[in-house]
């Protein structure tokens, strides 16, 4: 299982046209896509298929991802 050390390793970052184009270009089933803001702001509005993972509660939630997969957080 990885740890949360695992999931904040320098990777490379992402504008939001490429977080698009990617998404555009892939399966939903094909990556994670995390938002990691409260409850609240996920109610005001949230990317399609975005499972509200709050950042306080990330480390206890890795399980609910599939390490296998990239991972979009936001």
């Amino acid at each position: 299982m990885m740890s949360l050390v695992d999931y904040f390793r320098p990777v490379p970052s992402m504008t939001p046209e490429e977080v698009r184009a990617f998404m555009d270009s892939h399966d939903p089933e094909q990556f994670n896509l995390v938002d990691v803001r409260q409850p609240g702001e996920y109610r005001q509005g949230h990317l399609p298929g975005a499972k509200l993972i709050p950042m306080g509660d990330l480390e206890a939630r890795l399980g609910e991802m599939d390490p296998a997969k990239p991972t979009i957080a936001y």
